[in-house]
């Protein structure tokens, strides 16, 4: 697999990367075995970065991490691990406040068996808190050898500007897809001009732009059925968009999942796709779109049957939005 740089001074990792959400069983029952066999496919195919968070599971899907690493020692020098704090877990809520981010952080690192993890993201941010004095509470644990590069997760490019005046940000992670098109408006510019990794979280959609065909009524998570773009009213319009697409990626002889991503890879040198799977075989279909060469030709005729705005219904429900930062 072709290799990227996870930020100005990050380290090098595989272009495609691996979301750890499943393997806290959000999205359907998993088995930890079956977790551990999709992190040995990983490494098979120079998928190195895993992103994972507390809140996953919570607390489950870094546990499944460390216990793969533990019993497997040699792995931890090969996979760039991230992770992210900020969400209280009961009740439910968000702080960025400067003990409870310490908190957070050893906490991950005592559940995933290490004493440092290559990227550290704020979760989400706490309004209450200049984000300058946020990222200074995060430089300090770079400064202590905890974390490699501080990252944050779903901000805006002022925010990012703000941040950075501060410290280096490694990484920002945001949704975008085929789907998802806002970090177009100004997030994908500013992490270029500030060196700046831009992690693609839900590359596929929620799992629509996947090879399977979804039905929403049988989603085993409340997250995805409270989502607009799934609704009764949305779906159908948006199918109709699906599979044309997945149409036109069965006629170039390659999945839509792949296909998807490496559209993601070719709009820009910095975006590093992280599909979340806890499938060894889904991993494996995603990291083929490593290898797709995509010409300008090629992505016209995708966004002739994907064209920005197709997507009906909002990403997020009203509540679901309102710890995601706006800026378009």
């Amino acid at each position: 697999m072709k290799q990227r740089q996870l930020g100005k001074g990050g380290p090098m990792v595989g272009e495609v990367g691996l979301g750890a959400m499943s393997f806290g069983g959000i999205f359907g029952a998993t088995t930890e075995a079956e977790s551990h066999r999709t992190l040995d496919k990983a490494l098979e195919l120079g998928v190195t970065h895993i992103d994972t968070a507390l809140i996953y599971g919570p607390l489950t899907s870094e546990e499944v991490i460390g216990r793969y690493l533990k019993a497997n020692p040699a792995a931890r020098h090969r996979f760039s691990i991230a992770t992210k704090g900020g969400f209280r877990i009961n009740p439910r809520g968000i702080s960025n406040e400067a003990g409870f981010l310490w908190e957070c952080l050893e906490g991950s690192l005592r559940r995933l068996g290490v004493d440092h993890v290559d990227l550290y993201y704020v979760h989400r941010r706490d309004q209450s808190i200049p984000i300058e004095e946020v990222t200074g509470t995060l430089a300090t644990f770079i400064k202590e050898g905890k974390i490699g590069g501080i990252g944050y997760s779903e901000i805006s490019p002022a925010s990012l500007e703000r941040a950075s005046k501060v410290h280096h940000i490694r990484a920002v992670q945001s949704e975008y897809s085929l789907a998802t098109r806002l970090p177009e408006l100004g997030m994908l510019q500013a992490c270029e001009r500030l060196g700046t990794a831009f992690v693609a979280f839900s590359p596929l959609a929620r799992g629509i732009l996947s090879t399977a065909t979804l039905d929403p009524a049988k989603f085993p998570d409340e997250f995805r059925r409270n989502m607009p773009r799934f609704s009764a009213e949305n779906y159908p319009s948006n199918m109709e968009y699906v599979e044309r697409f997945k149409a036109h990626a069965k006629a170039r002889g390659q999945s839509p999942a792949a296909l998807a991503n490496a559209w993601l890879l070719r709009r820009a040198p910095h975006i590093i796709p992280i599909p979340g799977t806890r499938s060894a075989e889904h991993i494996a279909e995603c990291a083929i779109s490593s290898a797709i060469t995509l010409s300008p030709a090629d992505m016209i005729e995708i966004e002739a049957i994907l064209p920005a705005g197709w997507a009906h219904g909002h990403r997020y429900s009203e509540e679901q939005q309102k710890s995601s930062e706006l800026y378009c």
